[in-house]
């Protein structure tokens, strides 16, 4: 399919609503067979008056368009608005905020917020080809904490985020938490928003995304001291003496965190804890399809990509705003 390779071109290109939908229906529909959201029926035809489909399968809803089932459901902005504020997100290295895409596109500020929270929820990976390490290079691990200067804080966030000691003593108030994993073989991340940087948290990430028997690489926290015990060969590098001792590092991961911040810090400038997790997935998209030596890719091929995960994936106003919890 002949798809735009540029902003340019794909501002142009996507003007046109049909464009669009032949461009979202050869991804949905890879076989050419187009199939109902609702009944999964293949007795539809497209009215291209209304640019609507209609299911001839015995259900209620019979017509549908083209955003059903879809990220895009239930949106009054058309696809030339969407498609192009997904090429831009996904190819901004440091992110694009809202008030930037507002701008771009001619939307209201609250709509291209909306839009970019739907678009980040889109890029999650639900689920991996494989476990890291099975490639059989070793895998970083290490933490990170996410969010402004405490003492810059307002008063009744403090309070909100503050800690307390099991004697009832308030403590430091704590920043959000995130933990990353990095296959040195496959150059891939893994991260996640984690409640705490206790022992069984960061080891559960480990159990859960690395194969038994591989190499893991942290700093010398005392939170991964039991590894070997758990079928895992450690490296450690004290961080306090040395960054680098060998091939033991977690530098590939500290570039990692180096670029969320900085989207975060310089583009986002504010994030709550609540929405963390959809720019961290966002920055992961990212670096994962980022152009490398072994293999490169382009602007289109990382929009083509994210635009394979919008199926079957949805985050409503209320969701996303805390008032329920029907994300599917």
């Amino acid at each position: 399919m002949d798809t735009p390779k540029t902003l340019q071109e794909a501002i142009v290109w996507f003007a046109d609503a049909e464009n669009c939908r032949v461009f979202l229906a050869a991804l949905r529909w890879e076989d050419g067979k187009v199939r109902c959201p609702i009944c999964d029926g293949e007795r539809v035809v497209y009215l291209a008056n209304a640019r609507v489909y209609k299911c001839y399968g015995k259900h209620a809803r019979a017509k549908f368009s083209i955003k059903v089932g879809t990220i895009f459901e239930d949106s009054p902005l058309g696809l030339e608005k969407w498609l192009p504020a997904m090429w831009l997100i996904v190819n901004a290295k440091n992110g694009v905020s809202s008030c930037e895409i507002a701008r771009s596109l001619g939307v209201t500020q609250k709509s291209a917020w909306f839009m970019a929270h739907r678009i980040r929820f889109a890029l999650k990976s639900g689920s991996f080809a494989a476990d890291m390490g099975s490639s059989g290079g070793p895998v970083e691990v290490d933490e990170s904490f996410v969010g402004g200067e405490p003492k810059n804080w307002h008063v009744a966030k403090r309070a909100t985020r503050a800690r307390f000691t099991p004697k009832g003593e308030k403590t430091q108030v704590q920043k959000t938490a995130v933990v990353g994993l990095l296959d040195r073989s496959t150059r891939e991340v893994r991260a996640k928003v984690v409640p705490n940087v206790s022992r069984e948290t960061l080891q559960d990430a480990i159990l859960a995304n690395i194969q038994g028997g591989s190499t893991v690489y942290t700093d010398a926290a005392k939170q991964y001291n039991n590894l070997p015990a758990l079928d895992f060969i450690h490296g450690v590098v004290n961080h306090v003496e040395e960054y680098v001792k060998g091939d033991i590092h977690t530098n590939g991961l500290e570039n990692f965190w180096a670029l969320l911040k900085r989207g975060l810090k310089g583009t986002y400038v504010a994030v709550e804890p609540f929405h963390l997790e959809r720019y961290v997935d966002e920055q992961i998209f990212r670096y994962n399809y980022r152009s490398t030596k072994d293999n490169p890719m382009n602007d289109r091929d990382r929009f083509v990509l994210a635009a394979y995960q919008i199926v079957g994936k949805r985050l409503t106003w209320n969701t996303l705003t805390g008032k329920d919890n029907d994300t599917f």
